[in-house]
């Protein structure tokens, strides 16, 4: 690095500076090198340059390199691309992903699961890594901008003679007149071309879209914007992407929202044969036309929290919602995803009997979702210990549920009253009769112990059985934060076009002793440059063809 230098014009320049931030002389002690200047923030010293950096300069200039940037971005496509071998568990609607995994791929899956890939993008490491480009981001704009914006505010309109003939485009010759007339004269065509010229003395700076300098940091806005959004669409309220089903008849909590939604009626139409294409026809599948959900979304006014007064809704708006075509409401959108024609249980009504004495001990409903936790029956008492909405065993043989909709119910009670424990005895349940004979209900009960079969549950009539005849399986999304994603790319847009279709252009000249010295800089399209130039020169009745322009060239 270069130490603190005071160049022959009398200005300070800091540690690290290439060239004098106001004369533009090399500081790296080559004055008689031919080379080419490097204009990259017209040579002003970045903070990441300092001779001893501390603690924090460290850090700084972890961040501020392009290299760590692009390693950055590098790990998190990887990352990215690891989330997409399989599926990840916020994309389906019922499955336990404890033996999903395994079940579906074998030990390469539960390793991944295991390994947490299965909910990549919510995971601790990837939202690091999104912090970490953002931050980089950011300190690599600091870094950069800064000194460019002091360069290019404070430009000095005198060049020195090594700062012009470093330059990639050159042009000096004699001229027969005065200095400061034919800088005057200069002015008029410089400014037909765009620039705005300052002069001083026999020195001129003519220069156009300057403002195409900061297209890569308004690019870098664009990104952070975008970073922010997609990392606070981890905070509550702001994003909501998840499955649910809505039973046909039932009103259904949207969980996490004060809202509530019922299929009020469910539709489906299949393709005829003479509808279908000869391929379709031969597989002889049924191929659905429209599948639609006239559904009610209601607001809950009152009683929301409390389960044991029942909510009062209000109704806010009402939609028949058909693939692409969801139910809107203040940010919120249910999409059409499936349906499913198997008729499910929505409850029961079976009646305590005593198979003893043939007494029957009243009539209560269950409900397959929301049950009560307690029934009274006579002198018996069932208390609700736990449910299983889609019974099964596990490998060590313990009960659990497989999904959470009502495809096999079993309830398990604990039964209270005359000639029984004080604790009670336990009790399972099984509503569906194939249920009871297949998991076989009354073997479980054996073992379990206490009621000794003198009690059993039993549904008397078909009238006591309501059925769910079809359910709608919608996506619920809110999204509050996907305007200011697209905010951010709308800024990258921006500063794409800032970037790709202006160049900053640059022309400096100065006269002495009838010599004119001329040097232009551009971000791009040199040939460009050097063709302006020309044009400008012959204008001023100076005949200079484009390639003798180029520094090093004949």
């Amino acid at each position: 690095m270069i130490e603190n230098t005071k160049c022959e014009c009398g200005h300070q320049n800091r540690v690290g500076t290439v060239l004098c931030e106001s004369c533009g002389k090399p500081l790296d002690d080559r004055g008689d090198s031919k080379g080419l200047l490097e204009m990259r923030y017209d040579g002003v010293a970045r903070r990441s340059q300092r001779v001893n950096p501390n603690f924090i300069d460290r850090i700084w200039n972890f961040f501020s390199s392009v290299k760590v940037a692009v390693y950055l971005i590098i790990f998190t496509l990887v990352g990215a691309m690891l989330g997409t071998i399989f599926e990840q568990e916020s994309n389906f609607i019922n499955f336990d992903p404890t033996t999903f995994y395994k079940d579906k791929y074998g030990q390469i899956g539960e390793i991944y699961y295991k390994l947490g890939l299965s909910h990549t993008y919510e995971s601790w490491w990837f939202v690091l890594l999104l912090v970490m480009i953002g931050a980089s981001l950011v300190i690599c704009s600091l870094d950069r901008v800064l000194p460019l914006y002091k360069a290019l505010s404070k430009q000095r309109i005198p060049k020195h003679m090594q700062f012009l003939t470093r330059q990639k485009v050159v042009y000096q010759g004699p001229l027969a007149e005065e200095g400061r007339d034919w800088v005057e004269r200069a002015v008029k065509p410089l400014r037909k071309k765009g620039y705005r010229v300052h002069t001083e003395k026999s020195a001129l700076l003519a220069e156009k879209q300057r403002f195409s300098r900061w297209g890569p940091y308004i690019i870098h806005i664009g990104l952070i914007v975008f970073l922010l959004a997609v990392l606070f669409r981890g905070l509550p309220g702001l994003h909501y992407d998840q499955h649910y089903w809505f039973p046909e008849g039932e009103k259904t909590k949207i969980p996490g929202t004060n809202l509530y939604l019922e299929n009020e009626k469910f539709r489906v139409e299949y393709y005829s044969e003479d509808e279908m294409s000869e391929g379709f026809r031969k597989t002889g599948k049924v191929v659905a036309k429209l599948f639609e959900t006239k559904a009610v979304l209601y607001e809950c006014t009152a009683n929301c929290d409390d389960p044991s007064k029942e909510p009062q809704l209000k109704e806010v708006q009402r939609h028949a919602i058909q693939v692409n075509d969801p139910l809107t409401y203040k940010g919120l959108r249910a999409y059409q995803f499936d349906f499913d024609l198997t008729p499910k249980l929505r409850s029961v009504q079976p009646v305590l009997v005593n198979q003893v004495t043939g007494e029957q001990y009243g009539k209560f409903k269950l409900e397959m979702n929301n049950p009560q936790q307690e029934f009274k029956l006579g002198p018996y008492t069932l208390e609700l210990k736990n449910k299983f909405l889609d019974f099964s065993l596990n490998e060590q043989g313990q009960p659990i549920s497989k999904s959470k909709d009502p495809n096999a119910p079993a309830f398990l009670f604990v039964v209270k009253g005359p000639d029984l424990p004080e604790e009670g005895s336990q009790f399972i349940y099984f509503p569906k009769q194939i249920d009871k004979e297949r998991f076989q209900q009354d073997a479980i009960n054996e073992k379990l112990g206490g009621l000794q079969n003198k009690l059993e549950l039993d549904v008397q009539s078909m009238e006591d059985v309501d059925i769910i005849a079809s359910s709608s399986y919608l996506n619920i999304r809110i999204d509050r934060a996907m305007p200011f994603v697209w905010l951010g790319l709308g800024i990258v847009m921006l500063g794409l076009i800032m970037s790709f279709y202006w160049q900053h252009r640059r022309i400096w000249l100065r006269i002495d002793e009838g010599i004119l010295t001329l040097g232009a800089h551009t971000t791009k399209n040199w040939f460009g440059m050097r063709r302006e130039v020309s044009s400008f020169l012959s204008a001023m009745g100076i005949e200079a063809d484009e390639k003798s322009l180029e520094n090093g060239g004949e």
